[in-house]
């Protein structure tokens, strides 16, 4: 009776003897001495910091924070700050949509210029934004003379704050954005273009599912920064309690006043709030990117 033929191996030309990826030689350091650098890292720089304001906290009972907290100055800059740094990161998120498609989908003069000035607010001191945009947005200023005309003040108002952050907060949703766009297949869209949808409906049935997780990442960043921007709000908002002084300023003011407590139980809860909010923003990153998962693979 003949024999059956063995099975051939699925991969003939693999080696028999090929390492595993968690076992085999690394370009960069062993994962002890890479986990110690990070765990150095994180600890110089994010954990010693927030230890630090734990301890402090600790101090205080929860009763006392929440006096502390209850007066009319506080609860009115920390409206100012996180009602400026949402308005500032929902305009940054659609501008910088706005600007990231242009720069990854068209060709024009000038194109790769505008492109690197995207990152000036990276590199400009903020000290040094807050006093061009108030000279500018001022009512004598360049700009603000002709707002002023239309009776519409932007400096040393709240006004002045969003257009402050929406400055820093432009470029990292510009940039959280443009690599997806980069790498998006145009093939979708000329497939949704076949079947008769219009400009609208491809940009909210094939584009915004792409980058909406990219979106969201940009938002947070913005808004984040935002909420803890400092040197180039300070010029513009004019500072005045309960109109447009902001919580960072509050707590110098604070510290310079000799109230540690107050400004610990301000720290505390700007902390506490930031927290919960990227929190929940990175609860919404995943929805999104499930929700792409599933419409890439009905």
């Amino acid at each position: 009776m003949k024999q059956p033929a063995a099975a051939l191996p699925l991969s003939p030309r693999a080696p028999a003897n090929r390492t595993p990826r968690s076992q085999s030689a690394h370009v960069l350091p062993g994962m002890r001495l890479a986990l110690g650098s990070t765990l150095l890292y994180l600890s110089l720089v994010v954990l010693i910091p927030l230890s630090a304001l734990a301890l402090a906290a600790l101090r205080l009972t929860p009763g006392h924070i929440l006096a502390l907290l209850d007066s009319p100055r506080v609860l009115a800059a920390f409206r100012v700050s996180l009602g400026c740094s949402l308005a500032a990161a929902v305009i940054s998120g659609l501008l910088g949509t706005i600007v990231a498609w242009t720069l990854t989908q068209y060709d024009f003069a000038g194109r790769k210029v505008l492109d690197a000035l995207i990152d000036l607010p990276f590199a400009l001191p903020t000290a040094v934004a807050g006093i061009v945009l108030t000279t500018l947005y001022a009512p004598n200023g360049w700009l603000g003379r002709w707002f002023a005309s239309w009776e519409v003040k932007i400096a040393f108002t709240p006004l002045g704050i969003v257009v402050a952050l929406i400055f820093v907060g432009l470029p990292f949703v510009v940039r959280t954005i443009q690599p997806v766009l980069l790498d998006m297949d145009t093939s979708l869209e000329e497939a949704a273009a076949s079947l008769g949808a219009g400009r609208r409906a491809t940009f909210l049935r094939v584009i915004l599912p792409t980058i909406l997780p990219a979106l969201l990442t940009g938002f947070a960043l913005a808004f984040a920064r935002g909420v803890g921007e400092y040197g180039s709000v300070i010029f513009i908002a004019g500072n005045m309690p309960m109109r447009s002084e902001i919580v960072p300023l509050l707590i110098v003011t604070q510290l310079q006043q000799f109230d540690y407590g107050r400004a610990t139980a301000i720290a505390l809860a700007m902390l506490v709030i930031s927290f919960a909010l990227l929190l929940l923003i990175n609860l919404l990153q995943s929805w999104a990117r499930r929700n792409a998962g599933k419409e890439s693979h009905p």
